[in-house]
């Protein structure tokens, strides 16, 4: 398990956008196997096959033995994370009060406190088109030779009107951007690299170095999927290493694992399938989100392949059929903020997977409701396989809710569970997991899949 640990670890830091997660889950897959649907024109049991959307979301199938209009067993955890996006005409520089500065303006993505993103490393990761089609792929920040970025904040000296705001006022989402460079404003600056430029070229200047390094123009990045993460590696934390801080936990902490217990589940009786989807964190919308027809295409697309009478009928009894568990995190109890929570009803660092039957808000609005049935299938399962999980709601009732992509896949009609691994500090920059819950998740997932 120490193994696991690790390479879960290097996972969160190489794939801090869900493009570099979906990129690693098909490298991974090929090296176990799997092949590119795309150029697969039959499929058999003990095939192995990914569906590759935009490079953002990747279902993965390992086909079974059996009929696949009976159903299959389905892992499906998301893959993006709270972060700040890059608009499209993102540099500007201090026009007003000529100092100089440059910035990256933002637009933040997800459900996030914004003044936790004050005064915190960023790097800066994702893609450039330019309009020749030619793709320009940006990771700054990370390397220990890389700049980094950063949104400045107030002094406490000076801060006495925005210590009297709300948290949710502290900053407002359009004054969460990031410094990008400075220009000296002296016309005598003895840096020769300064000479080519006069003040007030600052944006010019950055500009340029974009250029230089990345072949990059500003029009450029009207074309171009950039975003803002926290810079730095997963640690252990605290003395004893048994948790993990790090970003983007929330939801590649069960991504990771789901695929992990993927790969080593051979081919059963029953076809398994693993969805790393993009686009949860904004209501699962889009072309690569569960609200759309990202299953349902996919295993379209493997039944096509398929032989036997392959029809629309198939695919919705395939995925009718299907068990899923709906693998996302839920919160983790806070002993310093006790008051947000039903002690009895509540998931708690390192004991175990947590099975959430439902999730929503304010009588469980937006929520799917797991059936008895099915949750007595996998308790059944999980004491077999000598796993420990634990139950748990959000919050208190009334206090507070939220939403996985479990909905989303109850509306084929399969039976789905919310079923992942507690977190700590869930949507901030860096958050908090037991490396015993991590290790429990795969041990869970792999025990599910044989089902």
């Amino acid at each position: 398990m120490e193994n696991l640990i690790r390479e879960y670890m290097n996972f969160l830091d190489d794939n801090k956008t869900e493009r570099r997660c979906a990129s690693s889950a098909i490298r991974i897959a090929i090296e176990h196997g799997y092949k590119n649907i795309e150029d697969v024109t039959s499929l058999k049991a003990g095939d192995k096959v990914y569906f590759d959307k935009m490079g953002k979301s990747v279902v993965l199938f390992n086909i079974g033995t059996d009929d696949i209009a009976k159903g299959m067993n389905i892992l499906g955890a998301h893959i993006d994370s709270p972060r700040l996006d890059i608009k499209q005409s993102p540099i500007y520089e201090d026009t007003v009060y000529k100092t100089g500065l440059v910035y990256l303006n933002t637009h933040y993505y997800g459900g996030i406190k914004k003044y936790q993103w004050l005064a915190l490393q960023l790097a800066l990761y994702g893609v450039v088109y330019k309009a020749d089609g030619t793709k320009v792929d940006i990771a700054i920040g990370d390397d220990p030779e890389d700049p980094v970025f950063c949104i400045s904040d107030i002094l406490p000296h000076l801060a006495q009107d925005q210590m009297k705001k709300t948290a949710a006022e502290f900053v407002e989402g359009e004054k969460l951007d990031a410094i990008m460079g400075v220009f000296p404003n002296v016309k005598d600056y003895k840096d020769p690299e300064f000479k080519k430029y006069a003040p007030g070229d600052a944006k010019k200047r950055i500009l340029a170095i974009i250029n230089e390094k990345y072949g990059i123009t500003e029009d450029d990045f009207a074309s171009a999927e950039l975003e803002l993460v926290p810079a730095g590696k997963t640690r252990f934390l605290g003395f004893d290493k048994t948790l993990i801080l790090g970003y983007g936990q929330d939801d590649r902490v069960c991504g990771f694992t789901s695929l992990a217990a993927m790969m080593e589940v051979p081919a059963g009786s029953r076809t398994t399938c693993c969805i790393l989807a993009d686009k949860e964190e904004i209501g699962s919308a889009g072309a690569t989100g569960m609200n759309s027809h990202l299953l349902d295409n996919a295993v379209a697309e493997v039944v096509a392949r398929l032989d036997g009478n392959n029809t629309e009928l198939t695919v919705r009894r395939a995925l009718v059929n299907s068990l899923m568990l709906s693998s996302d995190v839920s919160t983790a109890f806070d002993p310093l903020n006790p008051g947000l929570y039903d002690a009895q009803n509540t998931s708690f660092l390192g004991k175990g997977v947590v099975f959430t039957k439902y999730t929503g808000s304010r009588g469980k609005s937006g929520a799917s409701d797991a059936n008895p049935e099915f949750i007595a299938k996998v308790r059944g399962t999980l004491y077999d396989a000598d796993v420990h999980f634990q139950t748990a709601e959000l919050s208190k009732v009334d206090v507070g809710g939220g939403g996985t992509i479990a909905h989303f896949a109850a509306e084929y009609g399969m039976q789905v569970l919310d079923c992942g691994v507690p977190v700590l500090s869930m949507h901030a920059p860096w958050e908090i997991t037991s490396s015993y819950d991590v290790e429990q998740a795969y041990e869970c997932y792999k025990a599910f899949l044989k089902i």
